[in-house]
């Protein structure tokens, strides 16, 4: 790794420039690699990392072209700076003379290579992957598509290196060349019947047709007067022909496999030759055929002939090591050169080989295999991912910034539930409570997974606090870990002053969080290997958290194992989620009300005033309020006599006594209730306690409350007195004496002005 590095530049006229790149930092990778190493990966041989600086001097006169990659100094045209920030790929670079800018007199090719190490093989596995999924979705039944379809790579210049790179991953997987491996070292073989020409001295066993041969074949020897057949025959043939066995490898199937690499090869060379290839395009074709050549040079396939017949219904090719991943290799290639995907022009546009795009492309269908798994859903609506077009092609609709969903549903704990799943929803500001979206500005989560009741609309799901929605970002980097470790506040406000922002995608995923209504998670996908999962109370939800998974390993464990602990924890009817959202939609579902007036003695926070009762209760005389107050004891008839107190919540959860007399519609004699609620009072307990009424006139039961305390608490609400007749449960005329209930938000909107 050295510190800087020489190019010598041919220009059209046959001059030459020269261009130095260079760096002070010994840790920043600029290299050289062997042109054939290069032409082997598709790649230039001069090698710079992503995320670096670099500075550059070029032959004065020249200039070389402008872009957000490439910065001019403005003090000399000739020098400048190379900021690769998150480019990943061949940067192509026009060299122009400072006196004609119109006209490039020359280019030269700069690879930014990704800093992580198995950024190749995640490319093409990510490929690979996005194409067996796409033809897992055209070999369902519910696909649209029935018809066959031709990859025509004359028809749009535009998709063809998306294309030749979808049949570049087949070609180029491990999965590939381990089945030619093993088809070479043990491919299926037959015994033929061959007939051979063989001296009549060599011969060993004699049946009829040898015999037969020996009487009347022509171009005979004499045999000498002393041999044992001469007064038999008298003269034997020079040769017979013998009928032999032989193992061959010139059987249908391995005839297919060499029919699948000379088409693989045709399609290479094509697009080689094509007129709108781009350089680095006919470089990867080139180096991708002379791959298939040299498998076509197998010993196994010196003796094959060409193919007469496809056979698809042969049991070799379907279930033999080798045979069968050739087999599916062959089944993806013709949809893989028919698939126009537009969304990948984004990744491999002008030779850029953008990885972090195309893992957030591969995470939709690792997403979607999962989803499929572990919530059981078998009928999810793909269709409109993969659609016929006009041109007799196949056209993948999926690209960032366009919505995407997928619908089914899943049964836990004997309830079900609707699922959807989206790729790139856009929550847009939401209006005032309860309407869906963000509150604050527009978010856009790569993809979100909205879980609801069964029964339910989205739309009603969201107004009763029903809906799930789990949020998943994809970031394709190898520290992206790294920012759920814990920074030293005072370190991170200093790195900000610096515009580093070492954890701003931590504060993406609690913008998310908090800023869409009924999100109960938020969580970093990268390919990694250590994991994080922060809940915000007791359970799995809420909660924010990063799951590796990564292209080169497939792994996705603990993604799964997360989704399955879901699906566990929304069957759950009593889960503290669940009564946190009841709570908000009891709290909020209401319009606000105005801010109440007056003292409330409310030290304990666990009493609300919409949520705390008070008892509205009437004594006939004085003598009977003495004796409420001596025995610290409120009674009311109950039962279905009239004026009778029905027993329900609000009356059992009575936290105060408002107490009026005749002729007493405003009062202030309020009185704490004692925490353990109404108990019933018999008749003979009121008798032995002196109640002042007549024996005939009590009646056999009654409900009781016990005071806490015999002293009036004016003083702790403000000395208020209150209106009896202001309180919803008032009546009027003789039933004014009927005890009610009313909450303590009500009690206070009927105080005197």
């Amino acid at each position: 790794m050295s510190k800087s590095i020489h190019i010598s530049i041919s220009l059209e006229n046959g001059e030459t420039v020269s261009l130095e790149i260079y760096t002070e930092k010994e840790e920043t990778v600029l290299r050289v690699i062997h042109p054939e190493d290069a032409s082997k990966n598709g790649e230039a041989p001069y090698q710079l990392e992503e995320g670096k600086i670099y500075e550059y001097r070029l032959t004065e006169g020249y200039r070389l072209e402008r872009s957000g990659i490439v910065r001019m100094s403005p003090m000399e045209t000739h020098r400048g700076s190379i900021h690769t920030n998150i480019y990943v790929g061949t940067l192509a670079v026009n060299v122009y003379r400072d006196e004609d800018l119109r006209h490039p007199v020359g280019n030269i090719s700069l690879e930014i290579c990704s800093r992580k190490m198995d950024y190749q093989n995640d490319y093409r596995d990510m490929l690979t992957d996005i194409t067996r999924h796409c033809t897992d979705l055209l070999l369902r039944q519910s696909s649209p598509v029935s018809q066959s379809f031709k990859g025509d790579i004359h028809h749009d210049s535009r998709t063809l290196y998306q294309r030749f790179v979808f049949v570049e991953s087949l070609v180029r997987s491990e999965s590939f060349a381990d089945a030619l491996h093993r088809i070479q070292t043990m491919p299926v073989k037959r015994w033929e019947t061959v007939e051979r020409s063989r001296n009549i001295s060599n011969i060993r066993r004699v049946n009829r047709s040898v015999m037969r041969q020996i009487i009347t074949s022509p171009n005979r020897i004499t045999l000498h007067p002393q041999h044992a057949l001469s007064d038999m025959l008298g003269s034997l043939p020079n040769h017979v022909n013998i009928v032999d066995k032989q193992e061959t490898t010139d059987t249908p199937e391995n005839r297919f496999i060499k029919y699948v690499l000379e088409t693989f090869l045709h399609f290479t060379l094509l697009v080689h030759q094509h007129k709108d290839a781009e350089e680095r395009l006919k470089q990867e074709a080139l180096a991708t055929s002379e791959l298939l050549e040299k498998y076509l040079a197998m010993p196994v396939f010196k003796e094959v002939s060409r193919l007469d017949i496809i056979p698809l219904n042969s049991p070799i090719l379907q279930r033999k090591e080798g045979y069968r991943e050739v087999l599916q290799a062959y089944l993806m290639y013709d949809m893989a050169a028919s698939l126009v995907w537009k969304g990948g022009e984004e990744v491999y546009r002008g030779g850029k080989k953008d990885v972090a795009v195309l893992y957030e492309y591969w995470l939709f269908f690792q997403l979607l295999e999962l989803i499929e798994d572990v919530f059981g859903v078998k009928s999810l609506s793909l269709d409109h991912l993969i659609q016929p077009t006009d041109e007799q092609t196949l056209e993948l609709k999926l690209r960032r910034g366009e919505l995407k969903m997928v619908a089914g549903s899943f049964v836990s704990h004997h309830r079900k539930y609707n699922l959807e799943f989206y790729y790139n929803r856009t929550f847009g500001i939401a209006g005032n409570y309860p309407d869906s979206g963000s509150w604050t500005r527009k978010m856009r989560p790569d993809y979100t997974l909205s879980i609801w009741p069964d029964g339910l609309s989205q739309e009603q799901a969201e107004e009763r606090e029903t809906i799930v929605h789990l949020h998943f970002d994809a970031k394709y980097r190898i520290d992206a870990y790294k920012i759920f470790n814990d920074i030293d506040p005072g370190a991170e406000k200093e790195q900000q002053k610096r515009g580093v922002y070492k954890r701003a995608d931590l504060m993406i995923m609690h913008a998310y969080k908090d800023a869409i209504r009924r999100t109960a998670g938020s969580y970093i996908l990268y390919p990694g290997s250590e994991e994080a999962n922060f809940s915000s109370f007791h359970e799995i939800l809420p909660g924010l958290g990063a799951f590796a998974v990564s292209p080169s390993t497939n792994y996705k464990a603990g993604l799964k194992q997360f989704l399955e602990d879901v699906v566990l924890h929304l069957g759950n009817r009593t889960s503290q989620r669940e009564q946190h959202s009841y709570h908000i939609r009891e709290t909020f579902c209401k319009e606000p009300e105005p801010a109440m007036e007056g003292i409330l003695p409310i030290d304990n926070d666990t009493l609300f005033p919409h949520t705390t009762f008070v008892l509205v209760g009437y004594y006939k005389s004085q003598q009977y309020l003495e004796w409420i107050l001596k025995n610290k004891l409120y009674t009311t008839r109950t039962g279905n006599d009239k004026g009778a107190l029905p027993l329900s919540r609000k009356t059992t959860e009575a936290r105060y006594l408002l107490l009026h007399t005749r002729n007493e519609l405003v009062t202030n004699r309020i009185y704490e209730l004692s925490t353990d609620g109404p108990e019933i009072i018999t008749k003979e307990l009121l008798e032995g306690m002196a109640y002042p009424s007549s024996s005939k006139d009590i009646k056999p039961y009654y409900l009781g409350y016990r005071l806490a305390s015999d002293t009036l608490l004016s003083e702790e609400f403000g000395h208020v007195h209150w209106d009896i007749r202001k309180l919803p449960g008032y009546e009027t005329g003789w039933k004014s004496g009927y005890p009610f209930v009313v909450t303590l938000e009500e009690l206070m909107k009927g105080k005197c002005k």
